[in-house]
Order: C-alpha cells, then structure tokens, then sequence
C-alpha cells in the first residue's frame, strides 16, 4: 500500500509539472523544457510503484470469464486453474526482477542519466529499482494468492450480494 501511495504521488507531482508547464508556456512563453522527460519517467514509476497493490487486491486487468464459469460448475477446477495463472505471474514477474537487477547494479555504478544534457537530465538507476522491487513485491503476492487463493463464489448469494 506505501507503493500505491508512493505512485499517487508521482501523479500529483505530474500533475504540478503539466500544469507549470501549461501555465509557464502559454503566460511568460518559457516552457519547462523537461517535461517531456518528467513524464517519461514518472509514468513508468506510476505503472510500476502501484501494480503490488493492484496485485494485492486481484484488480490486476484479466479476462475471469472462463475461470468463473469453471469456478461455478467445478470449483476444484477454478481453483486450480487460478493456482496456475497465479503461479504463471509469479514466474513472470520473477523473470523481470531477475533481468532487471543486473541494469540496475550497471546504472547505480555507472551513474548512467537519461535526458538532454543542459537541458533535463536525471539518473535511471530509480527507475530500475522500482521495477525490481515492484516485481519482487508483485511475486510476493502472487505466491500469497497461490497458498490461499480466493476464488468468486460459485453462486452469488454466497458472496452476501
């Protein structure tokens, strides 16, 4: 949850960059002339500090048809099945961590900054780090839902609706 909060940060602070942009450019004709880069960055910290929590919740964007008709007429299936995808994600999100971390070892020794020198530039070790424990933290709960899977209950009345 601190990543979430970390990631509605980022939008804020977006936000306030746009909107200084906006306001610089069209009143004094004097642009923030990084904020091309600001966005670049900040959307990949948004996308990557809030996706544990989306995890966390089972909010992560997939298609549930077919699992919850399964779950509805074989629930021993459903549940399988969701073990499966669950333990598919935990995999992926394993092989990104682990591809990750030698870029960010590389970026946090070579100092190695993205941008236009002069104009905007920033380190992209921040940004490699993130990933990495973004896809640690969402392996995490991946193995969490695989040990105690929640599955939609077969029928609705089952779920208090």
């Amino acid at each position: 949850m601190a990543a979430n909060a970390a990631g509605t940060f980022v939008v804020i602070a977006l936000i306030a960059v746009v909107n200084y942009d906006i306001i610089a450019r069209g009143l004094f004709n004097k642009p923030f002339l990084g904020a091309v880069e600001v966005v670049q960055f900040s959307m990949v910290l948004i996308v990557f500090l809030q996706l544990p929590d989306v995890v966390r919740v089972g909010r992560l964007t997939r298609s549930d048809g077919f699992l919850n008709l399964l779950a509805a007429r074989r629930r021993p299936a459903g549940r399988a099945l969701s073990r499966v995808i669950d333990l598919i994600s935990m995999i992926f999100m394993i092989i990104i961590a682990y591809a990750i971390w030698p870029e960010f070892l590389e970026m946090w020794e070579s100092q190695d900054f993205f941008g236009i020198p002069g104009v905007f530039t920033a380190p992209w070790w921040p940004v490699k780090l993130v990933i990495f424990l973004s896809a640690c933290l969402c392996a995490v709960h991946f193995l969490l839902h695989i040990i105690t899977p929640k599955i939609a209950p077969a029928h609705p009345e089952e779920s208090g609706a």
